[in-house]
């Protein structure tokens, strides 16, 4: 079996540091359809009507 592999290999880096930048919902109870999200600046949501599908 041979190698394909040619040339030195590149260095092993690090992955780039990972962090959670949102986090959301989104519930329809009682014919409504509520969502929330919260991000690093803060919390902000809505409630609307539900749309009929």
């Amino acid at each position: 079996m041979t190698d394909h592999f040619s040339g030195p290999s590149a260095p092993a880096s690090s992955p780039p540091e990972r962090r959670l930048i949102a986090v959301g919902t989104i519930r329809r109870p009682g014919g409504r359809t509520i969502t929330v999200r919260a991000t690093a600046a803060g919390v902000t949501g809505t409630s609307r009507p539900a749309v009929k599908r």
